[in-house]
């Protein structure tokens, strides 16, 4: 049966080229019709060391879609090699190529020997979305360029969390995740961003563990690691934000990497001092949270399932505020979805929230019309709420993909500092109503 699709809120997996564009010096090779790219990559902070404007693409139209692309695709990656000056090349599929049968495979095999390691990922759109497309990303560079085993470093962490690009906070988030885990006394490796790149994908097999901060995007690559060489990971659903849980996720990232004494109170002291500094700011405001009667105590968060769940268990269990109907709109996978309800269990003070899964942002806006917030509510989500935001006088912030209204350059939402920043943007929304 057909789903709806109203106000889209993630992209075919073709997008998965942000995946690409998020690590440095990497270059997608999109074999595709002409207009592909241009529709899926024109995101605010997309530009960087390659600009999706100008990714090659076969821009494959009728004679390839009757006789067959292959050359056409061969052509285009060997001039890329040829003009433009990458570490790795990643071809792309969109989804006429694969309805008419294009042996990608085949064609980047050819360019096995080739000075600069090309690789292939089947993202045809008709096979799922951007959040699917990340994972296959992931795994065609795990499975194709990283092939041999290498001696495991000592407190070596891979870590990963978000969907790069398409997540507005990506970045931040990912660099705070790599200093909370610095301050551990562990060894931070992430393939996004600055500074990192191919050297930092070179380091993946000899990492002693690796760390995914997230419900379910990303779990397969890493039971891909497991199986390849041999890397344990610990999958931590919750991205931290705020003391509670950013705590929680110190103490079970120290378990996990088996902490002697002495590097266990190191972690302690650490984590008390940053509790301590976290309260402090809490207690000069604690009047503008307990008495800004122009907010309800209820909420609801409309985005996928990363910071649905993050930031409802953030507002229960550091803020106090009860969670009205929580909705999560990455199309998650069936297989992950019971397990993600148990998470919205797993709230303080006996507080459970229900969550619904869906992509159709007219039946969410009704359900949120309808349920009952006594006074303003606190809504948190896309672009797309704004409307329902609108019509129930609600509190809005606007955190997740589709963002318009404002600019994020490195901000995060992760760690203690994190969940400063959201209360500042939460209460500077409150505050408007004094105007």
């Amino acid at each position: 049966m057909a789903k709806i699709l109203n106000q889209p809120r993630y992209k075919c997996a073709l997008a998965a080229m942000q995946t690409v564009q998020a690590i440095t010096r990497a270059l997608p090779i999109l074999h595709s019709g002409p207009g592909c790219g241009e529709k899926l990559g024109g995101s605010v902070g997309s530009s960087g060391f390659f600009s999706p404007h100008i990714f090659p693409c076969t821009s494959i139209s009728e004679k390839e879609v009757i006789f067959g692309g292959d050359e056409k695709l061969y052509e285009t990656i060997e001039n890329s090699l040829k003009i433009i000056d990458a570490d790795l090349y990643v071809v792309l599929t969109g989804c006429t190529p694969e309805i008419v049968g294009d042996n990608v495979e085949d064609v980047a095999g050819r360019f096995k020997n080739s000075e600069k390691p090309v690789i292939f990922a089947s993202t045809a759109g008709f096979k799922g979305n951007n959040y699917r497309g990340h994972d296959w990303v992931l795994k065609a560079i795990f499975d194709q360029y990283l092939t041999e085993k290498k001696p495991v470093q000592k407190g070596l962490v891979n870590i990963w969390a978000g969907l790069p690009m398409h997540d507005p906070f990506w970045l931040g988030n990912l660099r705070e995740l790599e200093n909370l885990i610095e301050r551990l006394g562990l060894i931070p490796n992430t393939i996004f961003g600055f500074g990192r790149g191919i050297e930092n994908i070179n380091k993946i097999p000899e990492a002693q563990f690796n760390l995914l901060v997230s419900p379910w995007v990303g779990l397969e690559s890493v039971q891909l690691l497991k199986e390849k060489f041999g890397t344990p990971y610990l999958h931590y659903p919750v991205l931290p934000i705020g003391a509670y849980e950013t705590s929680k996720f110190l103490r079970a990232v120290a378990d996990y990497a088996d902490f002697d004494t002495k590097e266990r109170e190191k972690a302690e002291a650490f984590i008390l001092k940053k509790e301590e500094e976290y309260y402090y700011y809490i207690e000069r405001y604690a009047d503008v949270f307990l008495e800004t009667r122009v907010m309800s105590k209820r909420f609801v968060v409309v985005s996928d399932a990363s910071y649905t769940l993050a930031v409802t268990k953030f507002l229960v269990n550091d803020l106090g505020l009860f969670p009205s109907r929580q909705y999560i709109t990455d199309d998650a996978p069936e297989e992950y979805r019971e397990d993600i309800k148990k998470y919205f269990k797993e709230l303080n003070y006996g507080i459970e929230a229900e969550v619904t899964f869906s992509s159709d942002g007219h039946q969410i806006h009704k359900e949120i019309e309808e349920a009952d917030f006594n006074g303003y509510p606190l809504i948190i989500g896309s672009n797309w709420e704004k409307s329902i935001a609108r019509k129930t006088n609600a509190h809005f912030v606007n955190i997740s993909y589709p963002l318009i209204e404002r600019l994020v350059i490195n901000s995060s939402y992760t760690g203690y500092g994190g969940g400063l920043k959201l209360l500042e943007d939460i209460y500077s929304v409150a505050f408007t109503r004094f105007n």
